[in-house]
């Protein structure tokens, strides 16, 4: 029995479409198939995190949604980024994945048979290839029919609506990375679970996240192309100061140019640039990014491109924009960085994750002290039941990377938080002093005033290689490195 034509997402604003049209519309298009033999990045290391993730729940169902569209305003939807799971598993990142399922079906002594559920390319035999404004092939472009998608992952692909069949027959218990797609948390029954029990889609997660801890030598090389592509925006942005300055939204000008080389050479940015300047810099995550720029003032710029495989760079720079620094702003950018060098310093595989922060930690309170900013000894204000020293501070000084700015966040604590590092995996050092406009605990002089110094690291077999070095970090190093790129074009004062 063929299935009903599903109704076209349309606009009220569209045209109606006569019988004559669609009938002339519905013949006389030549095949036009992918160019055959084609893979997804990554294709040869997805059998086996498939196979790692099968192995940990024999006799299981388990259901990974890449997500759906969501509506940004009315009819138009923002933009659609697979889930980092998914993509992980299948290789597949583009928009077109939305609505889309991975099934890892038990298959007895065999673990699991890998299935993916799709949307078959819009047929032109219905109206929706023209049409469907949300997935019609002449509005938002071609994707791959069921063949195509199984030659691309190696993996069987089946209609989407065959999804509600599986659902439906006697098969196991699910377990479902929830939250993604309400139709499909819908679908499949968890079993009945006592209120002592842990939560099984939630420990799916935990998994999912713990397999990404540690990347393989293909993920670095995808980092490591993030984070130089990064680099060539941060030069972008210097090269774009003149023009910023004379802005009224001098910010938001910044963020615009960073932009630019993110979608020209990968997906886009992997988070929400911070583009902060003056006292903007002494909120964490300011994204507004409205603010006119002050030759005399710093700008905090923390951004990271992320690859056409999801992969993101995350670095923060702080930059004089008048191309030098003041000598106050050198004395609070030196002990940043003395700060990010003793954590850096603290990065080799069977250290605990959190050395690196206490590293930076410490040199940050001993500055403070010397500055007689904390009226406490750095031993006390270090102590775990006084902390006196995060109203300068703030934050962690760094985190996971990899496919999510925040990679791996369900991950247990004993295994990130808590655990210890090990070779292949890649973090962020990133300590930062936010000394607020408002903070009477402070001299005049250093009220206003933020930095943060953060770079991509690999644990290596015997320390940590800094991924992000084609970017000065050394004050004086960025004083030369800004003047030859302004000297390029036109000096910002």
């Amino acid at each position: 029995m063929d299935k009903p034509l599903a109704r076209p997402h349309t606009g009220s604003h569209d045209l109606d479409v006569p019988a004559a049209l669609q009938t002339f519309m519905s013949s006389a298009w030549a095949p036009s198939p992918l160019p055959s033999g084609r893979r997804v990045p990554g294709y040869d290391a997805l059998a086996g995190r498939r196979a790692r993730l099968s192995a940990r729940f024999p006799g299981e169902r388990l259901v990974l949604p890449a997500g759906v569209l969501k509506v940004r305003s009315n009819d138009c939807d923002y933009r659609f980024r697979p889930h980092s799971a998914y993509a992980w598993l299948t290789g597949l990142t583009g928009e077109d994945q939305a609505g889309h399922v991975l099934v890892l079906e038990p298959a007895g002594a065999e673990g699991h048979e890998a299935v993916l559920y799709v949307r078959p390319r819009s047929a032109r035999d219905t109206d929706e290839f023209y049409r469907d404004r949300r997935y019609g092939e002449f509005w938002v472009g071609r994707r791959p029919d069921l063949g195509e998608a199984a030659e691309l992952t190696g993996v069987a692909a089946r209609d989407l609506d065959d999804l509600a069949k599986l659902a439906a027959g006697p098969r196991p218990q699910a377990r479902v990375l929830s939250g993604l797609d309400a139709r499909v948390d819908g679908l499949f029954d968890r079993g009945p679970r006592s209120a002592a029990e842990p939560d099984r889609d939630a420990e799916l997660g935990t998994y999912l996240a713990e397999l990404r801890l540690v990347k393989d030598d293909w993920e670095v090389g995808q980092l490591q192309l993030a984070v130089d592509h990064t680099a060539a925006g941060f030069e972008d942005v210097v090269r774009a100061l003149p023009t910023a300055l004379r802005h009224p939204r001098g910010e938001r000008w910044l963020e615009g140019v960073f932009q630019t080389r993110a979608r020209a050479e990968g997906n886009g940015t992997g988070y929400e640039t911070i583009a902060a300047s003056g006292e903007h810099a002494c909120v964490l995550h300011w994204i507004r990014n409205d603010g006119r720029l002050d030759p005399e003032r710093l700008l905090l710029l923390d951004a990271g491109v992320e690859t056409d495989t999801l992969y993101t760079a995350d670095v923060t720079r702080t930059l004089p924009l008048s191309g030098r620094f003041s000598p106050v702003q050198r004395q609070v950018y030196r002990l940043v960085l003395d700060a990010q060098d003793a954590g850096i310093a603290a990065l080799r595989p069977g250290a605990r994750f959190r050395d690196f922060h206490r590293a930076a930690m410490t040199v940050i309170a001993e500055g403070l002290y010397d500055w007689g900013v904390l009226r406490v000894t750095p031993e006390e204000a270090l102590a775990p039941d006084s902390g006196l020293y995060r109203r300068y501070t703030l934050c962690s000084s760094g985190h996971m990377l990899g496919l999510d700015v925040h990679d791996c966040a369900k991950a247990r604590a004993s295994a990130y938080l808590d655990g210890v590092l090990a070779a292949g995996q890649v973090l962020t050092v990133e300590p930062g002093l936010y000394l607020q406009p408002d903070d009477e605990t402070l001299p005049l002089e250093l009220r206003g005033i933020g930095v943060r110094i953060e770079d991509d690291l690999v644990i290596t077999e015997d320390g940590a290689r800094l991924m992000s070095d084609g970017l000065p970090r050394d004050p004086d190093a960025v004083e030369e490195w800004m003047g030859t790129l302004l000297d390029g074009g036109r000096r910002a004062v």
